[in-house]
């Protein structure tokens, strides 16, 4: 071989090869694909006949379960006819025949005492042959038990079933119901299994299929239907009879050939689909350039519709790199009450911009695009609405960029402000509202306080200085000059006592509104009733109002701003004598009292005090706004007595309630702490059990 021709002998292997390579690019796809499809349609038709072969089985499990339902209602409604023709035994024999004839199921219906002895017997007129009784006393004790659980439930039960033979050879499984006769006894029924599977069940059953009852081992006891044939499938489906006394299986075996090779029309419609699939997919190839064109457009409008969702919750709006409106969304529309087609190509000067402010706003804009500038930026702005009402606005402006990311325009979003402004308006005209209020309010109380707490000291004043003058003027008869000034003395001892105690009470007052702490002090409860006494009498004597005073001996003190607490009971007192001033009431008591509380262990000991009047008690109504101030049932109360009595209590940390008295009228109860008891916050105040209500407010 010559030398210039030993580098091309290997030239044709290296072509072949690259030329195999090429076909096996060019072909591997199509073999991946026609095998795919091949698979797809195996699976198909695979699943198509599994589709198919369940769709069978539960066809066949519906039937067994409705056929077990038909059966076990069949069986009830003989129990019925056998309970309707309990007769006596003179009627027996006719009725029980009627019977056997219209159920062909039965073979025989007896009558039995209550030891189970047979008294008289119906055979069905279906059967050639007299059943052989001899082979019978072997299912007695089973029956025995059937009996028994039938008088048990009142009804019937059923024997496990037996093989009965037959004179003329062979022989039929039976099964036997007894049911308590009304004339004594039973009543048995004698059930051939095959008869009752025949005639009870629907003749539709059969067709194609085997129904059989079973033991619950397994053992089949009769049958009916058609036979099974060769090449056929089997489906089974059991269902359980349960029956008083007894449960049976009910078994239905479906025979069918196998499913076709397209068990369907919509597995051959699928397998005609995947095969024009393959020349689609040709044809797609085809026009793959056309598709990426237009998933180009596509990605361009997503990224743009993209960037208006993200805020539609505000008003959009898209201009172009001149300024030209491009797009606006509906609730940029309804912001300025234009229509999209009133705004869509405006550059130069926008509809919605106030006249004033519009060279401003196009001098701003143009700004901003002879500057390129593509950061974010938010400002506030006013725009004038269509109706000519202004609204200020706060815009953010982001640069519009398209999928090459090149700055196409800018998308606004716009943020309406007026119901923030209003907001805004409306929280400082509040504050200020408060503030003059809250002013108006600490005059108001401080005078109110000062005009109530006065009232009663004032009363007092006037009333010893009345009683004085009254000795004064009036003679003095013999042998009583020593007596009038001692009188005369004690009056003035009062007023100064009132005047000093109004002085407290303006003290009182004006730390109760300037909220400083009190001076609080050990005070016995007998002298706290003590020194409003002789107010409370001076009322009493008036209205004709007996006062009942139980103070225990032995009370702890309790720790109290000891005016404060005093125009507490003096206010109490005044509103249940008030509530007590009805002409038709007789009764008139007012009981004064006070008892230890222990609540939380000895650490936490209190005193409670009662005032109870014998009133006409409170309404329902006027209970929900009893401690409201300035709320008062009475013409000439001021409605602020029990809404201060509460503060000052609540103040000592104790709790003011009401309730009704027993037999008629209110009670209100107040509690306060004891003295050398640990200092307890407001909330720990004792509930107590019988919670106090007010009178009169």
């Amino acid at each position: 071989m010559p030398p210039a021709d030993l580098p091309d002998a290997p030239v044709l292997p290296r072509v072949g090869w690259r030329r195999l390579r090429s076909m096996w690019r060019r072909w591997f796809l199509w073999v991946m694909l026609a095998v795919l499809v091949t698979g797809l349609l195996i699976t198909v038709v695979w699943l198509a006949g599994r589709h198919e072969i369940e769709q069978v089985q539960q066809r066949l499990e519906r039937d067994t379960a409705d056929a077990t339902v038909e059966l076990r209602a069949a069986l009830a409604r003989n129990l019925q006819s056998l309970q309707a023709t309990d007769a006596d035994a003179q009627r027996f024999p006719a009725e029980a025949a009627q019977l056997l004839r219209n159920h062909r199921e039965w073979l025989r219906i007896e009558r039995r005492d209550a030891s189970l002895a047979l008294l008289a017997a119906e055979d069905t007129p279906y059967r050639p042959h007299p059943l052989d009784l001899q082979q019978r006393p072997s299912s007695l004790p089973e029956l025995v038990q059937a009996c028994t659980a039938a008088e048990r439930q009142r009804g019937g039960a059923y024997a496990p079933s037996h093989y009965l033979p037959m004179p003329g050879g062979g022989g039929v499984e039976v099964l036997e119901v007894c049911l308590p006769s009304r004339h004594g006894g039973y009543l048995i029924a004698l059930y051939s299994l095959r008869s009752m599977l025949t005639e009870l069940l629907d003749a539709r059953m059969t067709r194609g299929q085997e129904v059989s009852l079973l033991e619950l081992d397994g053992t089949r006891l009769a049958s009916i239907g058609t036979a099974r044939r060769a090449g056929n499938r089997i489906f089974t489906a059991q269902q359980a009879l349960e029956l008083p006394g007894l449960t049976l299986m009910l078994r239905v075996d479906g025979w069918r050939s196998a499913p076709d090779l397209f068990p369907n029309l919509l597995t051959g419609l699928v397998t005609a689909m995947s095969i024009a699939l393959v020349s689609v997919l040709v044809l797609l190839a085809r026009d793959t350039r056309r598709r990426l064109r237009v998933e180009h457009d596509l990605s361009n409008t997503l990224a743009f519709r993209k960037a208006m969702e993200d805020s539609v919750l505000t008003g959009l709006r898209a201009r172009d790199l001149d300024g030209r409106v491009t797009y606006v969304n509906a609730a940029f529309c309804d912001m300025v009450g234009f229509t999209a087609e009133e705004l869509l190509g405006h550059a130069d000067e926008m509809p919605y911009w106030p006249p004033e402010l519009a060279a401003e706003y196009r001098n701003r804009q143009h700004v901003r695009q002879a500057s390129g500038i593509t950061a974010r930026e938010g400002h506030e702005s006013v725009f004038r609405r269509k109706d000519g009402t202004r609204v200020p606005v706060l815009i953010f402006e982001t640069p519009l960029i398209d999928d090459r990311r090149v700055q196409t325009g800018w998308m606004s979003a716009i943020v309406d402000l007026s119901e923030q402004r209003r907001i805004e308006e409306l929280s400082r005209a509040s504050q200020e509202r408060l503030q003059a209020t809250a002013r108006l309010a600490t005059v108001g109380e401080m005078a109110s306080l000062l005009s109530h707490e006065l009232n009663q000291p004032l009363a007092a004043i006037a009333s010893y200085a009345t009683g004085s003058l009254n000795l004064l003027e009036t003679p003095p008869l013999p042998g009583q000059e020593a007596e009038d000034r001692r009188q005369l003395a004690l009056a003035m001892r009062r007023i100064a006592e009132q005047a000093e105690r109004a002085g407290r009470v303006i003290r009182s007052v004006h730390d109760f509104v300037r909220r400083r702490e009190r001076a609080r002090e050990p005070v016995t409860p007998r002298q706290l009733f003590e020194a409003v006494m002789p107010l409370v009498q001076l009322q009493a004597r008036k209205l004709d109002v007996r006062i009942e005073l139980h103070v225990p001996a032995g009370l702890p003190a309790v720790v109290c701003d000891r005016s404060l607490v005093e125009q507490v009971l003096l206010n109490l007192a005044r509103n249940g004598m008030q509530a007590m001033d009805r002409p038709e009431l007789r009764r008139r008591v007012l009981t004064l009292s006070a008892a230890p509380v222990v609540a939380g262990g000895e650490s936490r000991r209190w005193v409670a005090f009662s005032v109870a009047d014998e009133g006409t008690g409170i309404d329902a109504e006027v209970q929900e706004r009893l401690f409201t101030p300035f709320f008062t049932t009475r013409r000439d109360g001021m409605g602020l007595g029990l809404s201060l009595c509460r503060t000052v209590v609540e103040q000592h940390g104790g709790a003011l309630e009401h309730a009704p008295n027993q037999p008629r009228g209110t009670v209100f109860r107040f509690t306060l702490p004891a003295a050398g008891a640990a200092a307890p916050a407001a909330p720990a105040a004792p509930t107590i059990s019988s919670p106090s209500s007010p009178c009169n407010p």
